[in-house]
Protein backbone atom coordinates (compact mmCIF):
# COMPACT_ATOMS: atom_id res chain seq x y z
CA UNK A 1 0.00 0.00 0.00
CA UNK A 2 1.06 3.16 -0.37
CA UNK A 3 2.92 5.26 1.92
CA UNK A 4 0.39 7.64 2.98
CA UNK A 5 -3.03 5.54 1.80
CA UNK A 6 -4.72 2.85 3.00
CA UNK A 7 -5.13 1.74 -1.28
CA UNK A 8 -2.77 -0.33 -2.66
CA UNK A 9 -1.11 1.49 -5.31
CA UNK A 10 -0.69 0.42 -8.70
CA UNK A 11 3.49 -0.57 -8.14
CA UNK A 12 1.85 -2.55 -5.38
CA UNK A 13 -0.51 -4.57 -7.87
CA UNK A 14 2.23 -5.40 -10.22
CA UNK A 15 4.11 -6.71 -7.09
CA UNK A 16 1.48 -8.89 -6.07
CA UNK A 17 0.35 -9.61 -9.57
CA UNK A 18 4.02 -11.09 -10.25
CA UNK A 19 3.96 -12.63 -7.04
CA UNK A 20 0.77 -14.61 -7.54
CA UNK A 21 1.90 -15.64 -11.13
CA UNK A 22 5.01 -16.92 -9.92
CA UNK A 23 2.89 -19.26 -7.31
CA UNK A 24 0.68 -20.16 -9.91
CA UNK A 25 3.92 -21.19 -12.34
CA UNK A 26 5.11 -23.36 -9.65
CA UNK A 27 2.23 -25.27 -8.93
CA UNK A 28 1.82 -26.67 -12.00
CA UNK A 29 5.25 -27.31 -12.08
CA UNK A 30 6.36 -25.63 -15.21
CA UNK A 31 10.30 -23.74 -15.04
CA UNK A 32 10.14 -20.41 -16.62
CA UNK A 33 12.18 -21.46 -19.45
CA UNK A 34 9.45 -23.78 -19.95
CA UNK A 35 6.62 -21.86 -19.78
CA UNK A 36 8.28 -19.68 -22.12
CA UNK A 37 8.44 -22.34 -24.79
CA UNK A 38 4.88 -23.15 -24.19
CA UNK A 39 3.09 -19.12 -24.39
CA UNK A 40 5.34 -17.84 -26.92
CA UNK A 41 6.69 -15.36 -24.43
CA UNK A 42 10.48 -15.18 -24.03
CA UNK A 43 11.90 -16.25 -20.96
CA UNK A 44 13.38 -12.46 -20.39
CA UNK A 45 10.00 -11.21 -20.61
CA UNK A 46 8.74 -13.91 -18.03
CA UNK A 47 11.57 -13.33 -15.93
CA UNK A 48 11.28 -9.49 -16.14
CA UNK A 49 7.65 -10.02 -15.36
CA UNK A 50 8.27 -12.56 -12.21
CA UNK A 51 10.74 -9.87 -10.61
CA UNK A 52 9.17 -6.41 -11.39
CA UNK A 53 6.02 -6.89 -12.32
CA UNK A 54 6.22 -5.27 -15.90
CA UNK A 55 4.89 -6.98 -18.70
CA UNK A 56 2.97 -6.27 -21.86
CA UNK A 57 -0.87 -7.38 -21.74
CA UNK A 58 -0.70 -9.49 -24.73
CA UNK A 59 2.25 -11.61 -22.70
CA UNK A 60 0.30 -11.74 -19.68
CA UNK A 61 -2.81 -12.72 -21.17
CA UNK A 62 -0.95 -15.30 -23.06
CA UNK A 63 1.10 -16.74 -19.35
CA UNK A 64 -3.02 -16.89 -17.97
CA UNK A 65 -3.73 -19.32 -20.96
CA UNK A 66 -1.27 -21.74 -20.32
CA UNK A 67 -1.87 -21.54 -16.75
CA UNK A 68 -5.73 -21.61 -17.40
CA UNK A 69 -6.59 -18.33 -15.68
CA UNK A 70 -7.60 -16.62 -18.91
CA UNK A 71 -10.92 -16.75 -17.84
CA UNK A 72 -10.24 -14.89 -14.93
CA UNK A 73 -9.10 -12.18 -16.57
CA UNK A 74 -12.53 -11.24 -18.37
CA UNK A 75 -14.21 -9.85 -14.89
CA UNK A 76 -11.44 -7.43 -14.79
CA UNK A 77 -13.72 -4.54 -16.67
CA UNK A 78 -16.84 -6.14 -15.57
CA UNK A 79 -19.44 -4.15 -15.21
CA UNK A 80 -19.65 -3.24 -11.23
CA UNK A 81 -23.58 -3.95 -9.85
CA UNK A 82 -26.66 -4.79 -11.04
CA UNK A 83 -26.78 -4.98 -15.21
CA UNK A 84 -30.66 -4.35 -15.20
CA UNK A 85 -29.47 -0.95 -13.57
CA UNK A 86 -27.55 -0.04 -16.89
CA UNK A 87 -30.18 -1.01 -19.04
CA UNK A 88 -32.95 0.85 -17.67
CA UNK A 89 -30.81 3.94 -18.61
CA UNK A 90 -31.20 3.01 -22.20
CA UNK A 91 -34.46 1.93 -21.88
CA UNK A 92 -37.36 3.65 -23.99
CA UNK A 93 -39.64 4.13 -21.19
CA UNK A 94 -37.16 6.13 -18.57
CA UNK A 95 -35.89 8.48 -21.37
CA UNK A 96 -37.51 12.37 -22.02
CA UNK A 97 -38.13 12.82 -25.72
Amino acid sequence: MGKYSIYKLPSDILKDTASKHRDLRKKAKLSQAELAERSGVSLGSIKRFESTGQIALESFLKLLLILDRLDDFDSVLAPKGNENDIEKLFSSKTRKS
